[in-house]
């Protein structure tokens, strides 16, 4: 088991790490919109969804993967009358490959952000 950890995405606020890879495998924790010095963007779904997608591609990065080799993605938004704005943003980003997906409304989200998606990639190297 190995731990990934960037400094282009923001640090984890927790005990617990931006993501962890075994067997080939990263499993990301949730991104949400802060960015990598730790303040948050707090514009609407569409912005914080572009700010998500960098952090995930930052620690994908470090992971050895990349959104290409995502499998699996889980979406959590607080309002789903955001979903078309959001998943507008996601296809921007997964346009011709395209993981497996969940999304799910929540109540509350760290931070009070409106969205917050992590991933599951297989590591290229």
């Amino acid at each position: 088991m190995k731990v990934v950890q960037t400094n282009e995405a923001p640090q984890a606020i927790g005990p617990y790490s931006q993501g962890i890879i075994v067997n080939n495998m990263f499993y990301s924790s949730g991104q949400i919109p802060l960015r990598p010095d730790g303040t948050l963007v707090e514009g609407d779904i569409r912005e914080q969804t572009h700010q998500v997608f960098s952090n995930l591609k930052a620690v994908l990065k470090e992971a050895g993967a990349s959104l290409d080799t995502v499998v699996k993605t889980t979406c959590f938004i607080k309002n789903m009358d955001d979903f078309a704005a959001m998943n507008e943003v996601y296809g921007e980003y997964f346009s011709e490959h395209k993981p497996a997906r969940s999304c799910v409304e929540v109540a509350r989200l760290p931070k009070d952000v409106l969205i917050e998606i992590e991933v599951i990639a297989l590591v290229k190297n």
